[in-house]
């Protein structure tokens, strides 16, 4: 801001729910369209592959921008371009709706994922900027908070809208929200502009940014179906991502005007703060991605009943986040970091015990410990991050930070624990083929058990039915080592954890 701004009381409260809702709707729609890809690609004559581009679009463009917003906001002022953003973005989402065809449904896709680019960045930091000191903490948790609810929610809310009203609504809900958003901000804020500087443009290094970025997306979310390296197109996606790159990389050092400000990764707790929320983040979201995938290809859960199994992990965090960020000061944020990865762990112990009779219940105590961990997982390691960054250089830091987070933490997190969950199964399931002969008293007894039950069962069919508990064992089996795996992760991230320097939180009021 040009001025220092704060606002107080009723005003504060609205200004920051004004500006959370555009983090909310831009977290919320990278989850929502999930669940309904088969359902549009239905409606518009597609294959399920061909309807994923619905999700891989919105992802390219949105990762593209994220790192731009310090440079953005500096050449059009983060107000204004937080309020334009808001409102292309319900634009936007509004056209997505009225999409006839799945080549108009990608084109609006792409836009809206490039305006949304910047809106986390720039909430989080206009929160920050317009809360008094004693406030920060609540608005800061505020934040946090909505970051971790709005993923969770997507699903179900996008489950619900799809199965009774149609696909079209999970994009028209964000109208009113993007509206509303909108103009809180602009009466807020419209004469507290920040410092407008217009630097030149670095053409080459935004193209390189966005050709790197968007061949290492698509390589990330087409490798699946593509059958990963034994396709020309993910090999030669992943060679012009990483030539790029490493293009990028060395013609920004160089840059008088950078398009993205690499330089935080000079101070440690920067760099040591954004590895451990990546990794973090990786194994979040691979976890909560493999759970509700194995519930419903193999437990026959619906989408919707998916999302409710998984969605008690944001229960804590939408009730003490808040609170937690009050009273950060009173804590090292180091062991606050530590406590966080302990309750995941243990969290994804217990979720790694599961068998193939697991109740709804059990499912949701298992995420409901491990919200505790994430009630206090970003919060912290946000102040850890950016504490030493200049107010005037946070919209930018935050960008970067919150590239690494979500281009590697849920592009790689989704791809890789997926690719590491079907792997697995097939491993086991030839572990378990094994044992499966005729030479075991139990087999013999499953298949003499099978043809008293029903006479007309051939030996096919029951080699058939056997093949299928085979897989389903090995689908849980596949599930459990995902969750075992990243329960030692969120413990080898510890010592990192202790090599940041010490942050000294100011008491906020209570």
């Amino acid at each position: 801001m040009n001025e220092v701004y704060y606002e107080k009381g009723g005003r504060l409260a609205l200004l920051n729910i004004g500006l959370g809702l555009g983090t909310f709707i831009q977290v919320l729609d990278s989850s929502i369209a999930n669940v309904a890809v088969p359902y549009i690609a239905g409606n518009l004559g597609v294959s399920a592959d061909q309807g994923t581009w619905v999700i891989t679009s919105f992802a390219a463009s949105n990762a593209i921008v994220l790192p731009l917003t310090g440079w953005l906001s500096s050449y059009f002022g983060r107000v204004r371009l937080f309020v334009w953003s808001v409102l292309l973005f319900a634009l936007t989402s509004f056209l997505c709706g009225l999409a006839t065809s799945l080549a108009m449904l990608v084109t609006f896709r792409v836009i809206q994922g490039a305006v949304a680019g910047s809106l986390i960045p720039l909430s989080q930091s206009l929160m920050l900027a317009c809360s008094p000191p004693e406030k920060q903490g609540a608005t800061l948790g505020l934040w946090g908070m909505i970051v971790v609810v709005a993923p969770v929610l997507g699903p179900i809310i996008g489950g619900y809208l799809t199965y009774n009203y149609s696909w079209p609504w999970i994009f028209y809900i964000n109208v009113p929200i993007g509206i509303f958003s909108a103009l809180v901000a602009w009466f807020f804020l419209k004469d507290h502009e920040s410092t407008i500087v217009r630097n030149p443009i670095d053409w080459l290094g935004l193209f390189l940014l966005s050709l790197g970025v968007a061949c290492l997306q698509i390589m990330l979310d087409k490798g699946k179906d593509l059958d990963w390296f034994e396709s020309n197109a993910i090999i030669t996606l992943t060679i012009v991502s990483i030539i790029a790159f490493i293009y990028f990389a060395a013609w920004t050092y160089f840059q008088k005007y950078p398009i993205v400000d690499f330089s935080f990764f000079k101070k440690r707790n920067f760099a040591l703060g954004t590895i451990a929320v990546t990794i973090g983040y990786l194994v979040f979201f691979g976890t909560t991605v493999t759970l509700p995938l194995w519930l419903q290809t193999e437990q026959n859960y619906t989408a919707f009943w998916a999302g409710v199994a998984v969605a008690p992990i944001g229960v804590v965090p939408f009730f003490l986040s808040a609170w937690i960020g009050k009273n950060m000061y009173r804590v090292d944020l180091r062991f606050l970091s530590i406590l966080s990865f302990v309750f995941l762990a243990i969290g994804l112990f217990y979720q790694a015990n599961f068998t193939t009779d697991v109740d709804l219940n059990t499912i949701m105590l298992a995420r409901f410990i491990q919200g505790f961990g994430i009630a206090i997982f970003f919060l912290p390691l946000v102040q850890i991050a950016l504490a030493e960054i200049p107010q005037e250089k946070f919209a930018s830091a935050t960008g970067v930070f919150n590239f690494f987070r979500i281009l590697v933490g849920s592009g790689f997190g989704t791809s890789l624990s997926v690719e590491v969950w079907t792997r697995l199964e097939i491993f086991h399931h030839g572990r378990l083929t094994e044992f499966v002969t005729s030479y075991r008293p139990l087999i013999r007894d499953f298949y003499n058990r099978m043809e008293s039950y029903n006479p007309v069962f051939t030996s096919d069919i029951i080699n058939r039915i056997a093949d299928n508990q085979v897989e389903q064992q090995a689908f849980m089996l596949s599930t459990n080592d995902v969750s075992w795996l990243g329960a030692w992760m969120f413990i080898g991230l510890i010592p990192l954890l202790l090599l940041c320097k010490r942050v000294i939180q100011k008491k906020t009021s209570q």
